[in-house]
């Protein structure tokens, strides 16, 4: 859909739009693991959806047999090689790495689409499998993009209807946007179910101090450090966890295992200062 958005015109389903400006308007679609046929399917589904038989400003490249290197200097060869090129999409960014929890390779690969985006002026769209039974990206490379991230967007199937696929913000920067649903008709098209993001409200789940805005959980720190200029670690969870409670309702998703996993992430982002192993914790800066 995301694809289909920005190669044709307009709104597509009534709700998404994707413009490229004329001389940035070259778009990138890299598959790493479906086969050629499931690809090809893929690019008719955007084909079908615009009315365009062939798009002339969209390359679509199967990379299955390539190995994790191999597709990466290709996904880069092209980046750099394409002329007017705006947007592009990597279906699945763990297929250019060998190992999601290798802490360099992942942040090789997220200093990398930073680098991209920055250099090109072009906008990226990763896709990566959430953890089995979690709403969390898998391994250090998840933690490494949804960190980095502009907007993450989490796509699971309904609980209540398995031919139902539901679409959420999982993280803004900016302006975020209501949840929605759609369906696979018997065409083989994507179908954005009208009115279904109102019951979905009600189905959201609890409370999770990890999925906050960057922004909030900053302000959580700024908080914790009303009370005092620096905390060693146990204080420091014991602090982060009074200003949860006073803030946020529910006794679910702010537990000590949520606060260690807030405080990893904290010092990896500045948020946090620790000079060395065991000394205690200043507040840091949020980045913008």
């Amino acid at each position: 859909m995301a694809i289909s958005a920005a190669v044709g015109e307009g709104l597509l389903q009534n709700k998404l739009r994707s413009p490229l400006k004329d001389d940035f308007n070259q778009i990138l679609y890299f598959d790493t693991e479906q086969s050629k046929y499931h690809v090809q399917v893929a690019v008719k589904r955007v084909c079908s959806q615009i009315n365009v038989e062939i798009p002339s400003n969209l390359d679509t490249y199967g990379l299955r047999t390539s190995s994790p290197s191999e597709r990466l200097k290709l996904i880069e060869y092209a980046i750099e090689n394409t002329p007017n090129l705006g947007f592009v999409v990597i279906d699945g960014v763990r297929d250019l790495i060998t190992s999601i929890n290798d802490e360099a390779e992942a942040s090789n690969m997220a200093s990398k689409l930073l680098k991209w985006t920055e250099e090109y002026n072009i906008h990226i769209v990763v896709v990566l499998h959430e953890n089995p039974g979690s709403d969390k990206a898998r391994g250090h490379i998840g933690t490494e993009l949804t960190n980095k991230a502009e907007t993450v967007i989490a796509v699971e199937v309904d609980k209540y209807d398995d031919n139902i696929s539901t679409v959420s913000a999982g993280f803004c920067r900016n302006k975020s946007f209501k949840p929605f649903a759609f369906l696979i008709t018997d065409d083989g098209l994507p179908q954005i179910i009208e009115g279904h993001a109102i019951e979905m409200s009600t189905k959201k789940k609890g409370f999770d101090v990890l999925t906050l805005s960057h922004k909030d959980k900053f302000q959580v720190l700024k908080e914790v450090f009303e009370n005092g200029g620096e905390f060693k670690n146990g204080e420091l969870i014991n602090q982060i966890k009074i200003v949860l409670n006073r803030s946020y309702k529910g006794s679910k998703g702010k537990g000590e295992n949520k606060i260690k996993l807030l405080i990893t992430e904290s010092k990896n982002n500045g948020w946090l200062i620790q000079e060395g192993n065991r000394c205690p914790y200043k507040l840091g800066k949020l980045s913008v």
